[in-house]
């Protein structure tokens, strides 16, 4: 009866408290089930609508429902970048990989294989910051079991270790600063030097140099095209001119040893 009484108190509680209240998605308007509520700073949003944000997007607390709409906005931009992205290399090993546009100076990062229908975040090379690689230890003790059954440690104590790799990806846009996933393809490696854990560490390695690499790339050919142009002779006209966007003699139209 005690029991009885008490859920009935607690039931009233929650029913006070308006948690049971009829709430409604702040974006598309839409009704949401007593678990389908995804709080953010000034409303509600449905777990539809939440399906619909980056993958990679981690502040939804701290959002506000303004800033929900500009994201969802972006998200659905970015399907014409999704079509018009044409992969020439693929990096990584494990389920999530990188997938380069070298040609448009772009990638991606996704675990899906109809990477298309997945709506992928579409970034610059650009865009990256930074990328390194973190090597995660797992530490468990293995134990012994005495005739009566009881487990005891080892004296000393001894340990399995496994080993997950991660490449860390920093990024500058306005809905995450960072992309983080595994490299190693395998639930965890269990030794290092072993031949799963050189593996690993030379994918990660790969997708280090090669973000790196394309990001220097294009730093450098904004560079270039941002600097300021000298005066040369022409060696076909004599005139002195400017080189043009490509590198021509204004006058004469012929090509310059820029």
């Amino acid at each position: 009866m005690w029991i009885e009484t008490r859920i009935s108190m607690l039931f009233e509680e929650e029913v006070n408290m308006g948690l049971f209240d009829k709430k409604y998605c702040d974006i598309c308007g839409g009704k949401i089930g007593l678990l389908g509520n995804r709080k953010l700073d000034d409303g509600n949003l449905c777990k539809e609508c939440s399906k619909n944000l980056s993958p990679f997007f981690n502040e939804r607390r701290h959002s506000t429902v303004n800033d929900i709409k500009d994201q969802l906005d972006y998200r659905e931009a970015n399907k014409a970048e999704v079509s018009n992205f044409h992969p020439t290399k693929t990096l990584g090993a494990g389920s999530m990989k990188i997938l380069l546009d070298e040609d448009a100076g772009k990638f991606i990062v996704t675990s899906s294989r109809r990477w298309q229908d997945a709506n992928p975040d579409v970034m610059d090379f650009s865009q990256v910051t930074g990328c390194e690689t973190e090597i995660d230890e797992n530490k468990n003790e293995i134990k012994r079991k005495t005739t009566d059954g009881k487990e005891v440690s080892y004296t000393p104590p001894r340990y399995k270790y496994s080993y997950d790799f991660f490449v860390k990806i920093y990024v500058n846009s306005p809905w995450f600063d960072e992309i983080k996933f595994r490299v190693n393809s395998s639930s965890d490696i269990e030794r290092k030097g072993s031949v799963e854990y050189r593996e690993a560490e030379k994918i990660a390695s790969e997708i280090r140099s090669a973000l790196t690499k394309v990001r220097q790339t294009v730093r450098d050919d904004i560079a270039a095209a941002n600097a300021p142009k000298i005066a040369q002779n022409c060696p076909l006209c004599g005139a002195t001119t400017i080189p043009d966007e490509n590198g021509c003699c204004e006058f004469c139209g012929g090509a310059l040893n820029v």
